[in-house]
């Protein structure tokens, strides 16, 4: 099933929910004004109040732990994707003279299109199934080439060590394709936000029972609530927040691999 929030702009979902929670307040506030003014319903208000805060930042925690994962796989991923891309290249040294140039010249082509795939935003939906199927078909068109070069030289130490890398390649894009679809489940957002809209409408409950606004120390709480909220949904959207896993190593080996074509065409 398709989940809406995973394609949202992590500000603009931020935003929502702090009116959400301001509007949350207020109407708690208004609610506590009409309330039951003894001393032990105050304690008990006060008692689930400093329990939902709890709860709060438990899920808060829990949320953040799995962001932070999610963007550090991803992150590994595009090193690693690198690092296979850039072992085959090394190792069409390997192979035959006669087919060296043309699986060269199709690993070039494969670098240029997974460096413009990490540059295109995710709920570009339509692009990247292009651009995955683009990849796959390179992907096809090496591991002919690669039976190819077996056939004319099965050497383990030549072309054997050219298939282990391409073999790799392929892996690293399906890792890396995983590990960009994954993220936090759209549940544990929706949940989260919940208790976090509950909790500032009781706050602005406990504050109404006692004749008196909500203090500006209450909104800083807030405002440091949907900050941490916004951190863990840009980390959880690679390419669209403010945030961004780094794709440097790709951009670089494309560099790389580009000045060692010029450099042979010369």
């Amino acid at each position: 099933m398709k989940e809406f929030l995973y394609h949202q702009n992590s500000i603009v979902m931020a935003l929502v929910l702090f009116i959400f929670m301001l509007i949350a307040i207020e109407a708690g506030y208004r609610f506590g004004l009409k309330a039951n003014k003894n001393e032990s319903y105050k304690a008990h208000v006060v008692a689930v109040q400093s329990s939902l805060l709890g709860l709060l930042a438990l899920l808060i925690a829990f949320t953040f732990s799995i962001a932070i994962q999610r963007f550090d796989s991803r992150s590994d991923a595009v090193v690693d994707e690198a690092n296979a891309i850039g072992t085959t290249y090394l190792r069409t040294e390997l192979l035959p003279i006669s087919m060296r140039s043309d699986i060269q010249q199709s690993i070039h082509d494969y670098v240029d299109l997974r460096v413009l795939a990490s540059a295109t935003p995710l709920n570009q939906v339509a692009e990247q199934s292009v651009l995955r199927l683009k990849a796959t078909h390179i992907q096809t068109i090496l591991w002919r080439q690669a039976m190819a070069a077996v056939e004319k030289d099965p050497r383990p130490v030549t072309s054997g060590l050219f298939v282990q890398s391409l073999n790799e390649l392929i892996d690293s894009y399906g890792r890396r394709i995983m590990s960009v679809d994954r993220h936090v489940p759209e549940a544990v957002l929706l949940l989260l936000s919940f208790v976090f809209i509950v909790t500032g409408g009781i706050t602005g409950y406990a504050v109404g029972i006692t004749n008196q606004r909500p203090s500006f120390i209450s909104y800083i709480m807030v405002g440091l609530f949907v900050l941490l909220v916004f951190l863990i949904i840009d980390l959880d959207h690679p390419r669209q927040g403010l945030i961004k896993v780094n794709q440097q190593s790709l951009i670089d080996l494309r560099h790389s691999i580009a000045n060692t074509q010029h450099t042979k065409t010369r």
